[in-house]
């Protein structure tokens, strides 16, 4: 699967929320991220919000306290969205072990 800017949104499971409710302060927003958990794109919106230095609200199940923790960490990181797609694709693919495993 490869990241298509834009049309992960209408696949998003906030979609039909209210967007008050995910651009709430403080405390308020890790009950909003809850609706981030099962969303089949929250590493797409979660990269966008990071690539594009998305300061408010909830986006791909991090607060805006989480993200800005995340790109003070790794401040070496310049795309998100390739970085988050590699994350995902190397989870996805079974490793050495797994395949010696499955092979017994």
């Amino acid at each position: 699967m490869t990241f298509e800017q834009g049309d992960w949104r209408v696949r998003a499971a906030c979609r039909d929320e209210n967007p008050d409710r995910l651009f709430v302060r403080g405390a308020e927003q890790r009950q909003a991220r809850v609706v981030c958990f099962g969303c089949p794109v929250r590493t797409e919106c979660l990269a966008e919000a990071l690539d594009k230095r998305i300061e408010f609200g909830v986006w791909g199940g991090m607060t805006e306290r989480e993200r800005r923790a995340l790109l003070r960490r790794r401040p070496d990181v310049r795309d998100w969205r390739a970085l988050l797609e590699a994350a995902r694709r190397d989870s996805t693919e079974p490793n050495e072990y797994q395949n010696t495993y499955r092979a017994s």
